[in-house]
């Protein structure tokens, strides 16, 4: 009778054949801000779906006839279903923990810098970056001698950075004049009040001279 030892043995003896076959795993565990929670173990070979263990029916199926072999054994093997529980339980703990973690706002970490932007008709472009925070709303504008600047700005959508946090980039084309003060200013649900990043500023910390170039 085959087992699921001999049965991955088998898989994995395939994959590092000379035809270079391919298998491999995968745990899902996926969840909504609704609590709803799906745990699925999944078997693949050659990018098809062998095997697979649903949380929600508490059961394995087979997707192939040597497969649907497989699952029966399975179904019938208490050790193995009271593992998939354990396994579940676990998908659980990181579902809240999760949930925890992005009932909090999280504060932007903010950059400003110059860029080089072809074709601009301008002498120079800033760039304010906001990366790593959570909620996703947020609102990046520039302040020029403390009044906003509704022209030559050009600002991206929030950008999924891939885990649970975004991303945002404004641009700022202008003509440098000296002794102006230009600033990005942060507007987001983890600031009590919005945040100014000061151009001149900046620029005395990173040690720049100047866009003006002296």
């Amino acid at each position: 009778m085959l087992t699921l030892q001999s049965f991955l043995s088998l898989l994995f003896l395939l994959f590092s054949s000379a035809d270079a076959l391919y298998s491999y795993g995968l745990l899902r565990c996926q969840f909504t801000s609704t609590g709803d929670l799906l745990f699925l173990e999944q078997i693949y070979f050659n990018k098809i779906l062998l095997l697979q263990y649903n949380g929600t029916l508490g059961k394995y199926t087979g997707y192939t006839k040597k497969a649907k072999d497989i699952a029966d054994q399975l179904n019938k093997s208490e050790r193995f279903l009271e593992q998939e529980k354990k396994n579940e339980e676990k998908c659980r703990a990181h579902q809240q923990l999760a949930f925890d973690f992005l009932s909090k706002p999280v504060e932007p970490y903010v950059r400003l810098s110059p860029v080089e932007l072809q074709g601009s008709r301008h002498q120079s472009v800033l760039v304010c970056s906001a990366y790593d925070f959570y909620p996703k709303p947020i609102k990046l504008s520039w302040l020029r001698n403390g009044k906003e600047v509704t022209t030559d700005v050009t600002s991206t959508e929030e950008l999924p950075d891939g885990n649970w946090l975004y991303q945002a980039h404004s641009h700022l084309e202008f003509i440098p004049t000296p002794g102006e003060k230009i600033a990005c200013k942060v507007e987001h649900a983890s600031l009590m009040e919005p945040k100014l990043y000061d151009w001149g500023q900046c620029l005395r910390r990173t040690g720049i001279r100047s866009l003006l170039g002296r």
